[in-house]
């Protein structure tokens, strides 16, 4: 009991030395109340890329990615056109065989011959699957687990083209966690492996206004370069915000969801309370006084 007491004091002294501490803390009980009231695993990773501090919940840990994947298939991309090896002007003429559901709209048309780029732009705003599988056949099907592996990113591995039950009922998932994901989306955001072109071409392509649960926790004027994701009992999204003076990466993983509304609704209320935070450290002095409109 008494040491519980001193340590209750000790950490009362920080607070009183650094009020910032405080307000740190309340952000992090509001993410982790959040993601308990999920029915269901949900994990998290925010970055402030600004200072480096991170916002954690099971950080480590493997999800299914769904359409997320698509952040990596995108760095993969654009890193073999730097390496000269694929070039976004050349055209892919659509083999009808390839054709799969699900998003998108290239499986309504009939005989379309689109260059790469275009068929990226249309992986990243649609979340056309189709037009995603033909990227994958240009940059190799085993390129990205590679790729991310070199990064460093273990936790990331494209196992299966999309809409692909077969694989996924073999236990073939795409897979990532928190931490890869916000890692990879900061390693974008720098352009870490990228020319300065393919880095600006990417995550322009990631910014291109699309309604998921992160953006809708932002308010218009603010731009997020991201790309969400759902599967029966999964919901993701992941994104680099970029709030002025205080950029932040937010990242969130939810599976075996009992509600999946209920998953998408965390994401936002999520997404909104790290607006908030970084919005608010943008527009404050050190002592905590707005200063900004």
């Amino acid at each position: 009991m008494t040491r519980f007491v001193l340590n209750a004091i000790g950490a009362a002294a920080l607070l009183a030395a650094d009020p910032r501490a405080e307000l740190k803390a309340a952000f992090t009980r509001q993410l982790e109340t959040i993601a308990a009231g999920v029915d269901g695993v949900v994990g998290y990773a925010v970055v402030d890329l600004a200072s480096g501090d991170r916002f954690e919940r099971l950080a480590t840990a493997q999800f299914p990615t769904a359409s997320t994947i698509k952040i990596a298939i995108l760095y993969e991309l654009f890193r073999q056109v730097d390496e000269g090896r694929l070039t976004l002007d050349e055209v892919k003429p659509l083999d009808k065989r390839h054709v799969v559901g699900g998003a998108g709209t290239l499986q309504h048309l009939t005989a379309p011959a689109l260059s790469l780029r275009d068929h990226a732009i249309l992986m990243i705003l649609q979340s056309d699957n189709t037009a995603t599988n033909v990227v994958i056949d240009a940059i190799g099907p085993q390129a990205v687990t590679s790729r991310m592996a070199a990064l460093g990113l273990g936790a990331t591995t494209l196992q299966r083209r999309m809409m692909d039950l077969e694989a996924a009922r073999q236990g073939r998932e795409n897979l990532s966690s928190p931490a890869d994901l916000a890692r990879l989306l900061a390693i974008l955001d720098r352009g870490e492996g990228l020319s300065r072109t393919s880095r600006e071409a990417a995550v322009e392509m990631l910014k291109k206004r699309k309604s998921t649960p992160l953006t809708r926790g932002l308010p218009a004027s603010v731009e997020a370069a991201s790309k969400p994701g759902d599967l029966d009992g999964v919901r993701v999204d992941a994104g680099a915000v970029y709030v002025d003076g205080r950029p932040y990466v937010f990242v969130m993983m939810g599976a075996w969801l009992a509600d999946e509304a209920a998953g998408e609704r965390a994401i936002t209320d999520a997404s909104r309370a790290a607006f908030h935070y970084f919005d608010r450290l943008a527009a404050s002095n050190a002592a905590g006084r707005r200063v900004r409109d």
